[in-house]
């Protein structure tokens, strides 16, 4: 690089802070209008601007190679072009859980990429590059700790959303992974983090340091492993949650090692939020987080049909049906994976534009851990542009669940199952679910009488009020919608 632009980018460095600022305020409005979903769109819009300008004002610091930035720029930007159009919202869980394992990768290499550079430079070089204009300020100490968090930290997040994408994907078995001593070999782990971080943050620059550092990222990967794989396939909504959290404090602590005030920032506002949705998701589920990663809900087998429950399941054709909606003054549809799977969304808000057409009240009831991330369903609905003003949550509609004349359920099956409410012995007793059963009548489109993901039978199958619309969620409803334009 010319003497000439290194003088112009050294006349720009007191300005990369204000950017900074600036980008940080504009992640933070991003994150607000992400809360809504008539508003998430110009949020996430907002936000891509301010990391934008977070990346800009980066690339201004001296010293930039900016040669391999350009390369991995071009490199990145192919991939997420190509992902973006060609991953189906289907597969949108998976992708972001892969995402959040791509951040702890990128926050691992950093930390290695960080301390190498600091074992050959010396700490009294290394410390010029932390702070040019006062190294004295820089801390050994605080360095080797952010470093040997980091290193964990983004190596258990890298694996274990790996894990998640394998279950979510179904390429490995969504219910929990349990091997005997389990816990124990968790704590073995746990154990070697701790005695490698210790003899790493006395001595960074010791001879056992390297070998400090390489154990604390294999055991973080271990670890990242062993802690997910007891998790099933219903409880994934909270641990991708989580996980995005860990992304975010793995961000937040790379920041910290290079001293970047945007990525902490950006890292903390990531890993806050993620924990929040965490406990939301948690609290939907009646369930601490401790229950969801230790209790290996869903190990047991369930029946596939429902034998557990007395009662024979009622059969409705589509003709059928229509003459039930028809006929109705409330309708309230409740969307699961199984619409996702379909990818009947557009039909459905078709077919709810058709109630209200014929003056129905329509409402589209969303549990808080339906499908297989958290906001899956308010996602598909809003890709589908189903009116906002028409979603309302569980607590809304179940104090008037017994006037509405007709529940329809679209491949859900554990956030309406009554178990919840009538069966002490169900894993899922407890946990707050959407009333459908208290309903006039209840349509449910599923394709078999198989249970959820949960692996858990539903009683609402065999419920007098209960009717079962078997078939593709699509063709189904589409099937409704024919009927309704052809009256």
């Amino acid at each position: 690089m010319s003497q000439h632009i290194q003088n112009l980018l050294g006349h720009a460095a007191p300005f990369i802070n204000y950017l900074y600022i600036l980008a940080s305020v504009l992640f933070i409005i991003g994150l607000k209008m992400l809360s809504r979903a008539d508003t998430a769109r110009k949020g996430n819009l907002i936000s891509a601007v301010g990391m934008l300008i977070a990346i800009v004002a980066t690339c201004l610091l001296v010293g930039m190679e900016y040669k391999w930035i350009l390369v991995g720029i071009a490199i990145g930007s192919a991939i997420g072009a190509i992902a973006a159009q060609s991953v189906k919202m289907t597969s949108m869980p998976e992708m972001v859980g892969l995402l959040n394992g791509f951040g702890g990768l990128a926050s691992m290499l950093v930390a290695w990429a960080e301390y190498h550079k600091w074992h050959a430079m010396g700490w009294a070089e290394y410390a010029k590059t932390l702070l040019p204009d006062n190294p004295a300020a820089a801390s050994e100490v605080f360095a080797a700790v952010a470093i040997a968090f980091t290193a964990v930290v983004g190596a258990l997040t890298f694996s274990g959303s790996l894990i998640a994408f394998l279950k979510l994907a179904e390429w490995m078995p969504g219910k929990p992974i349990l091997f005997r001593g389990q816990q124990f070999v968790n704590a073995l782990v746990v154990l070697a983090i701790l005695a490698a971080g210790a003899i790493f943050c006395m001595a960074p620059t010791g001879p056992n340091a390297y070998i400090a550092i390489a154990v604390l990222m294999v055991a973080g990967l271990i670890l990242g492993i062993t802690s997910v794989i007891p998790i099933g396939g219903a409880d994934m909504p909270v641990v991708i949650s989580l996980l995005n959290s860990y992304s975010g404090i793995a961000a937040a602590a790379a920041g910290f090692i290079i001293l970047n005030n945007v990525l902490i920032v950006a890292g903390s506002l990531v890993g806050a939020s993620g924990i929040i949705l965490t406990q939301i998701m948690c609290k939907a589920m009646n369930r601490s987080l401790a229950n969801v990663l230790f209790s290996g809900f869903g190990a047991t087998k369930s029946s596939a049909k429902g034998e557990g429950y007395k009662g024979e399941a009622k059969p409705i054709s589509a003709e059928d049906t229509y003459l039930l909606l028809e006929a109705a003054r409330s309708v309230v549809i409740v969307p699961g994976y199984g619409m996702a799977v379909a990818q009947a969304q557009h039909s459905v808000r078709e077919l709810g534009e058709l109630l209200a057409a014929n003056g129905c009240d329509v409402r589209y009831a969303i549990h808080p851990v339906a499908g297989r991330m958290p906001g899956h369903m308010n996602v598909l609905l809003a890709e589908a542009n189903v009116p906002y003003e028409q979603l309302v949550e569980p607590q809304d509609v179940n104090p008037i669940m017994e006037t509405v004349d007709v529940a329809m359920v679209i491949g859900a099956n554990d956030v309406v199952n009554p178990a919840a409410r009538e069966d002490k012995s169900s894993p899922i007793y407890g946990m707050p679910i959407i009333n459908v059963d208290q309903a006039k009548t209840v349509i449910i489109l599923k394709r078999s009488m198989a249970s959820g993901f949960a692996g858990i039978d539903n009683p609402l199958f065999f419920k007098d009020n209960s009717r079962m619309l078997f078939g593709d969620a699509k063709a189904t409803v589409s099937a409704l919608v024919s009927e309704f334009k052809s009256a």
